[in-house]
């Protein structure tokens, strides 16, 4: 089954030095775009991450310190990837919680300030965990009948997650081919961040996820507790999930004017 499109879509992948989204960078990214007439570009890169590998890691995706040294930074790549993905719906494998955060920012890293969260984002893995409960290379197996050659190379995963989608589509009668109704299928519990610490309640009002002000309103928070606002900032919170409590900042001295 062929994916109903009303844009491009581009389904991406990470190589990255670790897993945490506030300190790790990206060492290999390759995008997929998927037009809506069928066609698809495909690109992959190499990044210099600026900062070591750890060897631990380097065993799981085969890339080294020596591999990129002479690779472009993320920065000198990000209006090229921009380019690419701006305007699409995003696609990928645990993307929700860690490709699209981790991209998020690697881009205001690079002082790109483009919001993620306006494209819907489409998470196979939620889908194939909501129907099956297995790895990527389990669902490629499963939904696809083949093995995944390559595993960990960001290439490989990449097309493996298209073909997933595809045969998921093909199985599941109850899902819908459209970007949309995918995106909220595989969406986990509303954020306004990507990192999961601003949560959204039931009244589309933002609220710590977090810590000793969890459940509680940051506006009433950060009207309460001045220096607590000084502290996420300072803290080691994603740049993301400090763009948003800043708005929130924002918007809150602006409504007092």
């Amino acid at each position: 089954m062929q994916l109903k499109l009303s844009k491009p879509i581009c389904f991406f992948d990470l190589e990255t030095t670790g897993i945490n989204i506030a300190n790790d960078r990206i060492v290999e990214i390759a995008v997929l775009k998927v037009f809506p007439n069928g066609n698809k570009e495909s690109f992959v890169w190499k990044v210099n991450p600026t900062i070591p590998i750890p060897a631990v890691t380097s065993a799981i995706h085969g890339i080294t310190d020596e591999m990129v040294v002479n690779e472009p930074t993320f920065k000198e790549l990000a209006p090229k990837i921009f380019a690419l993905i701006k305007d699409c719906d995003l696609g990928g494998y645990n993307s929700n919680r860690f490709d699209i955060p981790l991209l998020a920012e690697e881009l205001l890293r690079a002082e790109i300030d483009y919001d993620l969260k306006k494209a819907a984002s489409v998470d196979v893995q939620t889908i194939f965990h909501k129907k099956e409960k297995r790895t990527l290379e389990a669902a490629y197996m499963f939904y696809c009948n083949e093995e995944l050659k390559n595993a960990h190379s960001a290439a490989a995963d990449t097309n493996a997650t298209y073909e997933v989608l595809k045969s998921q589509l093909d199985r599941y009668d109850e899902l819908e081919n459209d970007v949309s109704f995918l995106s909220t299928f595989s969406a986990h519990n509303k954020f306004a961040d990507f990192a999961g610490y601003i949560g959204i309640n039931k009244k589309g009002q933002e609220t710590f996820a977090f810590g000793k002000h969890k459940g509680s309103l940051v506006l009433d928070i950060l009207e309460k507790e001045p220096g607590y606002f000084g502290w996420l900032l300072n803290a080691d919170f994603p740049l993301y999930t400090k763009k948003v409590l800043t708005r929130i900042k924002l918007n809150t001295l602006n409504n007092k004017l």
